[in-house]
């Protein structure tokens, strides 16, 4: 992630996209982006932002099948474990999967496991920090706050098995 300096009292922006799976809904700060979940709603209004405008262009071409790797300039309140696995979920390559363990060996600590999972469930900010990447080590897809459904869809889009 570029930035990760925590702001306070910050003016949020929001911005939405209409993907093929549902409203996503952009939120950022003057510093970067802060939060990108799926919504059943618009739940502010939408508003200027240099950070929603740029996320919400290479969302876009995300969605077309036309971006394989994003470059925004972040601002995720997490701690400092939690940045670093958002960190490592960053460095799945598109279109690939991984498991809690893979990303607790890259973390030079096998243990954290289930910290791997709490933190991955932590993640504010979907489809470009991937955690959608992330699977059971046995293959299995696991949970995803936007759902199962459209974890199995983002995989198979990074796979290249659906017609866009």
């Amino acid at each position: 992630m570029k930035n990760q300096s925590i702001t306070t009292n910050a003016e949020l922006a929001f911005g939405y996209l209409t993907t093929p799976i549902g409203e996503l809904e952009v939120c950022a700060s003057n510093q970067g982006i802060k939060s990108i979940y799926f919504r059943d709603s618009r739940t502010h209004p939408a508003s200027d932002n240099a950070h929603i405008e740029q996320a919400i262009s290479q969302l876009t071409k995300y969605f077309q099948g036309n971006l394989d790797q994003f470059d925004l300039t972040l601002d995720a309140d997490g701690t400092d474990f939690q940045r670093k696995v958002w960190n490592q979920l960053c460095k799945i390559p598109f279109g690939e999967t991984c498991s809690y363990s893979d990303i607790a060996k890259n973390l030079n600590n096998e243990k954290a496991v289930r910290a791997v999972g709490a933190a991955n469930g932590k993640n504010p900010i979907s489809v470009v920090v991937p955690c959608h990447r992330v699977i059971g080590a046995n293959g299995t897809l696991t949970g995803y706050a936007g759902g199962l459904e459209r974890k199995a869809w983002l995989l198979r889009m990074e796979k290249g098995d659906l017609f866009l």
